[in-house]
Formats: structure tokens, C-alpha cells, sequence
């Protein structure tokens, strides 16, 4: 028998797609199944990219590229992070992948040893430990409290830091809350750091543009300056511009930071798709409306969904400030009975119990470490959203005292 490796062992699969399969094995069984679980824009991809990535395979621009990405989109990114973030990153700065997750595993292989610590604000997005661990270093999970809206503060990240602290995470609008950070906010974190300069800042800025309320977006480097040495701004197009299956995720960081993360990507994947790159180069460089459009009809589900979500029995959210995700409390229905004559005793229970009675698959608040949630999806059309919606709160009546 082949033995597996004691990095693999410690990883555990993916929720968000352990829950899809189970959804999709129901709807083959014949189920009528509502997947509110998986993180991917209901939008198509914007027409000068998707003419960008035909026009690449017609004119033969299917070959090897340079591991760190075609030098067009490189220089793109370079002048995005200008524009729209205020930083100054050289084309050589960059680094373009196989999506902001592959950004984010190059990064962690190519800085973190055996045993250093990492610090990851929870709620976090589900893979940030289990890179972690793949990379034999230490999560160190700090539970965000819903009163401060699930943002760190820097007294926890204060009291989180020891010796062996390397790196931290934030993610901004977050997954999966939606909460952003205010450019105080992000300062106040900053003033921290100042004090521990072996600590670098990975932020997460994959929803970037998906934000509500006039509420501005800012990202850690911008807001302070003076750490950008030891900042790594990672982002992608799969969200904003609806490429999830494109694979285009990229990052700016310190010269020598990049260098090696290019070493660890030429000997994992190489290049990313030379049709995704010339693809996700159009999206960064055509202007369109396409995105404005998006986010007004996402605005007006969300204003709709967490109304709906505060009325359900023994359900409370907080409103979101961006992303696409409600993350509503759901610790009243702890030890409370189905009609099947299940205690649920958990938000795992609570999601599979859903999953089977109602056919709404939701993701558990655990998978996020933050027990006693679950996370709604709103990118789907209104119309399913009011039928799953519907269904839940249905659900909820029906659950009795044990």
C-alpha cells in the first residue's frame, strides 16, 4: 500500500466543494437542489475578454509563456495596482498564476519553514490553514468577534504575535463575511506591525471591487505606505471580471520575494494558460460597463436577502459591505428538533439537515472557523434566491423545542 505524505494527511478537503459534490449527486439523483454554496459570479465573462481569448487561439497564442506571465499583463497589472490602489509595483514585481489560490500557495512555499507561524483572523476564507499546513508552518487562528463587524483589532493582533510569527492574512471584503476595512482600520493594524518588522502582510483582495454603499476600497499597502516592503497584494480576475474557470490570479510584491515564488510556480505549473492571459488582459485594460451593471443588481439582492435572512426564526445577520455572501447567525437552532426527530447540534449538522429537508445547500460556518454560521451565496438570479430563501424559513418554523 502507497503511504501518504504527513503534509496530506493534515489537510482537510475542501467544504465549499465537498458540499457542491453532494448537491450535484442529489440533483443527479433526481432532487431539486438550490446551491447557494460556491463562491462564482452568475455574470459571463465580459465580451472583450471572452473575444481576447478567441482571438488568442485563432492567431496561435497557445504556447509556452514566461512562468511569471506574458510581459502585456504584467505591464497591465503594474499600471492597475497605479490607478486604482496607489501602489508602485514594476511589471517585474509581478507575478501572475493559476488563480489568486496559487498566487497564495507560491507565496507560502516560498517563505514559510517548518514551524513558523501564521496569523489568520477568522472568519477566514477556508483554504488559508491548509496552505499553511501544506507548507509545514503553524495557523494561528484568531476569532473575530461580530460585534467588531469580524474585523481583527490590534489588540488581538497584538496579543497573537510571538517570535515565531512570519505572516499575516487579511482579507478585505472578506469571505466569508463581506466586511471591509476602513483605511483607519487598516492604519490602526499597520501601527502594530511597525514594531515587529520580521512580519509580513499578505492581504486578500480578490472582491476588491465588489463593494456597496459608496464605501471606498482601500488595501493595506496603500494605507500604509511605509510597510509596502513587506506587503504582498494579491488579487485576480475571477470575481470582479466573472473569469472564475479562466484561472488568472496575480500579485505584487518585493523583487525578491516574487523571484521566488516564480521558482516554486516553474516547478509546479509553469506558466498559466497563455489564452487566459491574453483574456484577463483585455479585462484589465477594455473599458466596460459590464461591471457596474453587475454590481447594482448584486446590491439590490443583498438589501433583499439579509431583510429576508432577519426575519427567519432564530436567524440574525449583519449587512455585508461587499463581496457576494450574508453570513448569518444560526446558534438559536442549536439543540433544537427536526421534524425527522434529529437535535442539531451543530452548523454542520444544520447545513446537511438543510440540505437534505429543504435541497439548499449552504456552507457551514466551522469550514470558515466560525461555528454557529453559515454562509449564504447570493450569486444567483433573484428568482432562485426567493425560492431558496422561501424554502429555509419554511425549515425554521418547523424545527421544535428538544
Amino acid at each position: 500500500m502507497i503511504t501518504l505524505s504527513h503534509r496530506v494527511q493534515q489537510v482537510k478537503p475542501s467544504a465549499t466543494l465537498s458540499i457542491t459534490a453532494k448537491a450535484a449527486a442529489l440533483r443527479a439523483a433526481g432532487r431539486d437542489i438550490i446551491a447557494l454554496s460556491v463562491g462564482e459570479p452568475d455574470f459571463k465573462t465580459p465580451l472583450a475578454a471572452r473575444k481576447a481569448g478567441i482571438e488568442a487561439i485563432e492567431n496561435g497564442q497557445t504556447r509556452y509563456t514566461a512562468v511569471a506571465g506574458i510581459p502585456e499583463l504584467r505591464a497591465a497589472i503594474s499600471e492597475k495596482f497605479q490607478r486604482d490602489n496607489k501602489l508602485h509595483y514594476a511589471p517585474e514585481q509581478i507575478l501572475v498564476s493559476s488563480g489568486a489560490k496559487q498566487c497564495i500557495y507560491n507565496l507560502l512555499m516560498a517563505m514559510i519553514n517548518d514551524g513558523d507561524e501564521v496569523i489568520i483572523p477568522a472568519p477566514y476564507w477556508v483554504s488559508y490553514p491548509d496552505m499553511v499546513l501544506l507548507a509545514e508552518g503553524v495557523p494561528v487562528i484568531v476569532a473575530t468577534k461580530e460585534n467588531a463587524r469580524f474585523k481583527l483589532t490590534p489588540a488581538q493582533l497584538e496579543a497573537a504575535i510571538t517570535p515565531k510569527t512570519r505572516l499575516l492574512f487579511l482579507n478585505s471584503p472578506s469571505n466569508p463575511t463581506g466586511m471591509a476595512y476602513s483605511k483607519e482600520e487598516l492604519q490602526a493594524l499597520g501601527k502594530v506591525l511597525q514594531h515587529h518588522p520580521g512580519i509580513a502582510i499578505a492581504t486578500d483582495d480578490i472582491y476588491e471591487k465588489i463593494i456597496f454603499d459608496g464605501i471606498e476600497f482601500v488595501t493595506f499597502a496603500e494605507a500604509n505606505p511605509d510597510l509596502i516592503a513587506r506587503t504582498i497584494t494579491l488579487n485576480g480576475v475571477s470575481k470582479a471580471h466573472c473569469m472564475t474557470g479562466w484561472r488568472i490570479g496575480y500579485c505584487g510584491a518585493p523583487l525578491h520575494l516574487i523571484q521566488a515564488m516564480s521558482k516554486i510556480q516553474a516547478q509546479s505549473t509553469s506558466n498559466p494558460c497563455t489564452v487566459s492571459q491574453y483574456a484577463a488582459l483585455a479585462a484589465l485594460t477594455v473599458p466596460s460597463d459590464e461591471l457596474a451593471s453587475m454590481l447594482q443588481t448584486y446590491a439590490a439582492r443583498r438589501k433583499w436577502l439579509i431583510a429576508q435572512l432577519n426575519d427567519i426564526v432564530g436567524m440574525t445577520c449583519l449587512q455585508p459591505d461587499g463581496a457576494f455572501y450574508a453570513f448569518p447567525s444560526v446558534e438559536p437552532w442549536l439543540g433544537m428538533r427536526t421534524t425527522g426527530g434529529q437535535i442539531l447540534q451543530d452548523d454542520v449538522q444544520i447545513c446537511a439537515w438543510l440540505l437534505e429537508d429543504t435541497g439548499v445547500a449552504l456552507v457551514p460556518g466551522t469550514a470558515f472557523g466560525a461555528p454557529g454560521y453559515i454562509r449564504f451565496s447570493y450569486a444567483v438570479a433573484q428568482d432562485v434566491l426567493e425560492d431558496a430563501i422561501n424554502r429555509v424559513a419554511a425549515a425554521a418554523m418547523r424545527l421544535t423545542p428538544a
